[in-house]
């Protein structure tokens, strides 16, 4: 295990930047995971970290030793693909142990290093098999297995759970988390899917056009997101967002029509976006700043979420599971004080 550090990191094709001198310090035993839309620079940034791709400028430190030059065999990191990779004439221990193919280590040590490694993954009573005798999860043990048994200083995960179906993804981020918390391992694990970054990251690292937007817990970017891309990107259904202008009392005129008296680090006349996340945004409130019509209902079993029509736009809202209001039903909607997000509405950024 190690740390990892990235420092001003700069990458181009073709004289075009791609990554903007991006820094980051990942702590021995962490679980990081890089999440953003396609194109955002988070795939690039694990293959330079893996060594795939050559760095135009910066560093890229493992264990206090900077690894720019560096083959990637030299580099004491294992990654696990999108793809299993794995091969199809061989058991699962023949796969796991492939690993190990250029270690001088002997025979005996490997083959317990190989029982050591499936026991954790619960795949003891799956040595002998082939991969087509396996589900896609078991696949999914073994390819992680093999990068397991050379016992690496980092592990990369390369979006290694998108080609699972629903269920088993579910299945395997639990496994990935508990194999973490059993070894500890230094992770960093690449996805487009927020829900598994929230699921299973220490930090989460979000990233847009090569630049890094926020990096903290599942809990500081959800309910302290550092801009309004932060704010929409992470949470289902995104965070509802609202213009308005800051008046000489303070209070904040919106583009709906409604007030909400604030105490803000903002100047009277400076418009800002209004941000409430669905869950916070209900008609049980006393002091209601939105008003509109009911246009679709989703039911959840708990909680139903309403979706409602204003003249301000769109809006996503909570209400009752047994008794939500019919689609066509008038509602009004507002949001205790605290659950308000309020961004400039300029540059985007985050003033409370």
């Amino acid at each position: 295990m190690a740390n990892l550090a990235i420092r001003d990191l700069v990458k181009t094709y073709d004289k075009v930047e791609v990554l903007h001198g991006i820094n980051l310090e990942v702590q021995d035993g962490e679980f990081v995971v890089f999440v953003g839309p396609s194109g955002c620079g988070k795939s690039t940034t694990l293959r330079l970290i893996a060594g795939l791709e050559e760095v135009t400028s910066g560093d890229i430190e493992i264990g206090g030793r900077v690894v720019n030059n560096l083959e990637p065999k030299h580099r004491n990191i294992a990654m696990v693909f999108q793809n299993y990779a794995i091969y199809p004439h061989m058991t699962v221990r023949k796969n796991i142990g492939f690993g190990l193919r250029s270690s001088s280590a002997p025979k005996a040590e490997k083959d317990a290093r190989i029982d050591q490694v499936a026991d954790l993954l619960g795949m003891t009573d799956l040595l002998s098999r082939k991969p087509d005798q396996l589900s896609g999860g078991q696949r999914q043990r073994v390819a992680i297995g093999r990068a397991m048994v050379r016992d690496p200083a980092v592990f990369l995960f390369d979006e290694p759970l998108s080609n699972l179906d629903a269920q088993l993804r579910t299945q395997m981020r639990l496994e990935i988390k508990k194999l973490h918390q059993r070894v500890g391992s230094t992770i960093i694990f690449v996805t487009h899917d927020q829900v598994e970054a929230m699921t299973m990251a220490d930090r989460i690292v979000i990233m847009k056009d090569g630049y890094i937007q926020q990096v903290g817990t599942p809990a500081e970017v959800y309910h302290n997101p550092a801009n309004t891309f932060v704010a929409q990107f992470i949470g289902a259904p995104a965070m509802n967002m609202i213009e308005g202008e800051v008046k000489e009392n303070g209070s904040i005129q919106l583009s709906s029509g409604g007030q909400i008296d604030a105490d803000l680090p903002a100047k009277p006349g400076q418009r800002i976006t209004l941000g409430v996340r669905p869950e916070d945004l209900t008609a049980d409130t006393s002091a209601p700043f939105l008003e509109g019509s009911v246009a679709v209902r989703e039911p959840l079993g708990h909680e139903t979420l309403i979706y409602v029509k204003t003249n301000a736009g769109e809006f996503i809202a909570k209400a009752d599971g047994r008794h939500p209001p019919d689609v066509g039903a008038t509602v009004r909607l507002g949001a205790l004080q605290e659950n308000l997000h309020i961004f400039d509405a300029e540059t985007g950024g985050a003033l409370v």
